[in-house]
């Protein structure tokens, strides 16, 4: 009877410890980012959105993001400036097609958490933060989140005199379960 005691409290600890894995959904999700060019707000999208999720608000220490985007799903809405963001002075999908966020931590912090980890945008590697929110449905889990970035920080644009270096950046991630 002890045995049978230990294994059932073994079994609970091991599926408490671990937390539920996630599959984003790419068709109902959002990547927006905005960044002034000419001086006026150009807005723009990514797609692609691949990787893997594991989530419990109970357990953050488990907890991990590693997705992608891909580059060359970018979509400002002009065909042409598009076509030239995907050259080598921008993102140069050509050698560099994700954009990668892994995160090392994830706290929570009043209604919201802020994951910590590294954006990876053409072979360059930055620290920031995301803070977020969760909403959770019998389907799906949402992730919501702003953060900002400076292009020139990971070496897309180069110098442009025209273009902002400061890009706004929302997300709406939906996932559900693997």
């Amino acid at each position: 009877m002890k045995a049978v005691f230990t294994a059932i409290v073994l079994l609970t600890g091991f599926f408490t410890l671990n937390a539920q894995q996630y599959k984003p959904v790419d068709e109902q999700s959002e990547v927006k980012f905005t960044i002034k060019n000419f001086g006026i707000n150009t807005n723009g999208t990514l797609n692609g959105l691949k990787g893997t999720i594991k989530f419990d608000p109970a357990n953050l220490s488990a907890s991990s993001f590693n997705v992608t985007v891909d580059v060359n799903t970018i979509n400002t809405g002009v065909d042409g400036r598009d076509n030239h963001l995907r050259r080598e002075e921008y993102f140069d999908v050509a050698k560099y097609p994700l954009i990668r966020f892994v995160s090392s931590s994830i706290e929570k912090n009043g209604n919201s958490y802020i994951a910590k980890g590294n954006l990876t945008i053409k072979a360059v590697t930055k620290s920031i933060s995301i803070p977020f929110t969760v909403n959770r449905s019998a389907d799906e889990i949402i992730f919501s989140g702003e953060f900002n970035i400076n292009r020139k920080d990971f070496g897309v644009g180069g110098s442009s005199a025209v273009m902002g270096s400061n890009v706004d950046v929302s997300l709406k991630v939906s996932a559900v379960k693997e």
